[in-house]
């Protein structure tokens, strides 16, 4: 339920728009492409992040039939104008969605939104229903704001009454340029910026408002989970900063969202399936990137798990917070 994909060939957004530093593809050797951030080399990535018939062949190897498919985060561009990322948005994801029409049992669709304009959000998040994606995946902050801000509560509240499942993915990581040494960003930024998104909308009161939403936070809930005691502690000991604008215990919202089950750890796993519950525990593998879970469900396998505990993170967990069948992807 956690991996990336982007298409093999795409406008030099830069260019078109005529300003930023959007993601475009040079395509300089074969079965390679170096992603360029406006005029700057950005990372390398390989055929696996475009080809959906290797994709599929990599997947079958781990006995592995479905994927969700979303966008790689630093395509998000929540920094553009709204109506240039709407652009973007709607260009990315009418390339998923013509992946799910071409492998309808093999792929699944996220789509992207222009979360700095609630309105244009909202109608993409419509339109990416009617393209037949079951959700969006956003960043885990827009543009340094937190998720609790009043401004984003429309789209969330939009995605319960489309029935649209969200993925919270962290990006645009706090504390970037200062950290920059020992890929610090990706080793600790980001566990820290999901707990961030956790926390913002658990103490915004965003699960009691919309008790449907199914928010799903990748990378294991980040850092959330292991810091749980510290949460609840600080809700405790200092409700006049915390619980401001939602009095319920933080621990209390356990097993009410999903995480994923990257942990690359099998005791941290453990813990996870203990406090969350195997039910809110889904397949994520971060494919095709290497910080990923790449010999996908092998370490769950070797943990001696409940063959139900094993069947709930391998698919039917997924399927609850999608909201999908089973019968649906059966070949």
């Amino acid at each position: 339920m956690h991996t990336h994909i982007i298409p093999e060939h795409m406008p030099n957004w830069t260019d078109k728009f005529g300003y930023g530093d959007f993601i475009y593809l040079q395509h300089h050797k074969a079965g390679f492409a170096k992603m360029m951030k406006g005029n700057q080399f950005f990372r390398e990535i390989e055929s696996n992040c475009w080809d959906p018939e290797l994709r599929i062949k990599d997947y079958a190897k781990f006995n592995t039939q479905v994927q969700v498919v979303c966008t790689i985060p630093v395509m998000f561009s929540y920094w553009a104008q709204p109506d240039d990322c709407l652009e973007l948005s709607k260009f990315l994801n009418d390339h998923i969605a013509d992946l799910v029409v071409r492998y309808p049992k093999n792929y699944i669709g996220l789509g992207t939104v222009p979360m700095q304009d609630a309105d244009l959000a909202i109608q993409e998040l419509e339109r990416c229903k009617d393209i037949g994606l079951v959700g969006i995946q956003i960043g885990s902050n827009i543009n340094d704001e937190n998720l609790s801000e009043d401004k984003f509560f429309p789209i969330f509240e939009a995605c319960q009454e489309l029935g649209l499942a969200v993925m919270v993915h962290p990006w645009n990581m706090m504390g970037f340029k200062s950290m920059t040494k020992y890929w610090l960003p990706w080793l600790v930024g980001m566990p820290a910026e999901t707990s961030r998104a956790v926390c913002s909308m658990i103490f915004s009161g965003i699960f009691e408002r919309l008790p449907e939403l199914r928010v799903n936070f990748v990378h294991a809930g980040g850092s959330f989970l292991p810091t749980i005691g510290r949460v609840e502690h600080g809700f405790n000991c200092r409700p006049d900063l915390v619980a401001i604008d939602n009095n319920v215990n933080p621990r209390e919202y356990l097993g009410k969202f999903w995480v994923d089950c990257i942990t690359h750890d099998a005791k941290m796993l453990e813990y996870v399936l203990d406090v969350q519950g195997p039910g809110k525990v889904t397949l994520g593998t971060d494919y095709p990137f290497p910080l990923g879970d790449l010999e996908i469900g092998k370490f769950i396998e070797d943990m001696s798990l409940p063959k139900e505990t094993v069947e709930d993170i391998f698919c039917d967990s997924t399927l609850q917070w999608l909201n999908l069948n089973k019968k649906d992807f059966i070949i």
